[in-house]
């Protein structure tokens, strides 16, 4: 009996230790999924809250229809079974049951298409906006550019948090956060109370902007743009996916978008502008290696390291950077072309997005990293004469 108890007592103490960290593991995302969510998303625009009153008016009717139809006809299965001595009917037809069940379902087909015709006219009115922002995806991430409004001019890319994917590599995510795998670097930041027009399209597969809280799903396809709107009514912070299975990555593909008060989107969209001017760099400039070497390292962090690693080995089919012979060739244009066009049908994507100092970094880090060590520089000169190649 001891032995009975104590390995009770053990197997208690393990499922105890697996709840403990279950719970902290998964935890309420405010803006994004909730534990045991079992409706839609918790609405903060007012699109997304007549998507929730179209979902719960239409399944209202479709569940009274449902027991009204299957009510009468199990009644009457019942009621005029064979063992109750039950006799049909005997009767050719009638044009008062024939005209009641055609006039009767078509009442309520144009009362529940009138409000859900309402909302997706709304839905598709992009005009009169206040900000246009476009949105492209990218595998695996979101380019944001303001096209017309304030902050208009302002671009960047947004990225799955590094340490996030790194937590997801290791496999170990007892002590992720709640926003595990949909924090970002760079947010989208909105202001409040103000129409946003979001254009959405693609680089190379087809993706697609979903934001549930706003209730816009629009797909991103290339060559094509696309186009939805929100006016979000709450500050705070918004959390959605790529909605389109996009290749091998697609689980690190989140959306965030910021919504500020409007003094403080001002304040954000003039520290943006400081930060761009920062980076428009003289592509002529001659840079050194030790100048050049800091700003590749956080360019290779926030955009190759998910795939590559950290150390450079990449991991299964996802090529080695420590050691390449194209990486170390003292012919730079072979990398160069591969960073602006990409490689391996698409696996490798390509970077041409990126400013012509950022890729001159990232490919000369990458020549100083780990081993390589080979002391070459590449410039931001070498990039340009290779664009449009």
């Amino acid at each position: 009996m001891r032995h009975i108890s104590d390995k009770l007592s053990s197997s208690l103490l393990a499922l105890g230790a697996w709840l403990a960290t279950s719970a902290h593991a998964v935890q309420d995302l405010p803006g994004g999924p909730a534990v045991n969510q079992l409706n839609l998303a918790p609405p903060v625009t007012r699109i997304a809250q007549e998507q929730h009153f179209l979902h719960w008016m239409l399944l209202v009717v479709c569940t009274i229809i449902f027991l009204g139809v299957f009510g009468v006809m199990f009644y009457s299965i019942w009621n005029h079974r064979k063992s109750r001595g039950a006799q049909a009917a005997n009767f050719h037809e009638s044009v008062t049951v024939e005209v009641a069940w055609t006039i009767i379902p078509f009442v309520i087909i144009v009362l529940m298409a009138l409000p859900a015709t309402k909302v997706l006219v709304a839905q598709k009115d992009t005009t009169n906006a206040d900000l246009t922002i476009k949105a492209t995806g990218y595998q695996w991430k979101w380019g944001y550019d303001y096209l017309s409004g304030e902050g208009e001019g302002l671009g960047y890319i947004s990225t799955l948090d590094s340490s996030h994917r790194q937590m997801s590599d290791s496999g170990d995510v007892s002590g992720a956060p709640a926003d595990y795998l949909l924090k970002v670097d760079n947010p989208l930041v909105v202001p409040v109370g103000k129409k946003v027009r979001v254009i959405t399209t693609a680089n190379d597969v087809i993706h697609s902007f979903m934001v549930p809280a706003f209730g816009i799903k629009q797909d991103a396809i290339p060559g094509f743009v696309r186009d939805t709107w929100f006016r979000a009514e709450r500050v705070g912070d918004y959390y959605g996916q790529c909605a389109e299975l996009c290749g091998k990555e697609h689980a690190y593909m989140p959306i965030h978008v910021k919504v500020v008060s409007a003094p403080e989107y001002t304040a954000w969209v003039d520290q943006e502008r400081k930060k761009a001017a920062a980076k428009q760099d003289d592509p002529n400039k001659v840079w050194t290696l030790e100048a050049l070497l800091p700003r590749g390292e956080k360019v290779y962090a926030a955009n190759c390291a998910a795939c590559h690693q950290a150390n450079g080995k990449g991991a299964g089919p996802i090529k080695p950077l420590d050691g390449s012979a194209i990486v170390r060739d003292e012919d730079h244009t072979k990398q160069i072309l591969i960073l602006l066009h990409g490689a391996a049908a698409g696996a490798m994507p390509s970077w041409a997005q990126l400013s012509d100092t950022d890729l001159a970094a990232v490919a000369t880090y990458t020549k100083n990293a780990w081993s390589n060590k080979t002391g070459q520089i590449v410039q931001p000169a070498e990039i340009v004469a290779q664009r449009g190649k």
